[in-house]
């Protein structure tokens, strides 16, 4: 097997920073990539994840220019539930 990337939507309802970004990024939706690994030696099929990327700006941004910014998955995870805690 080969490695793979899955792709998801982010949504932030308020503004938000994450380590490795440059500044407060706006709420919006953002499209985040993981890349994945297979493990070996598993008798079914089993991924690891090795990388996780956001997308700059977000989707509702129109820009004529575009990154794609490594992110430490955990941080992001943990600046989600924040965000979903606040909103309500």
């Amino acid at each position: 097997m080969s490695a793979r990337t899955t792709h998801s939507i982010a949504h932030f309802a308020a503004p938000f920073v994450l380590g490795g970004l440059d500044g407060v990024q706006p709420a919006g939706d953002y499209d985040i990539d993981h890349d994945e690994e297979p493990i070996d030696g598993m008798s079914w099929p089993a991924w690891r994840r090795v990388a996780t990327f956001i997308h700059l700006p977000a989707r509702t941004v129109k820009s004529a220019t575009s990154q794609l910014v490594a992110v430490d998955h955990a941080e992001l995870d943990a600046a989600l539930q924040h965000d979903q805690e606040n909103a309500t």
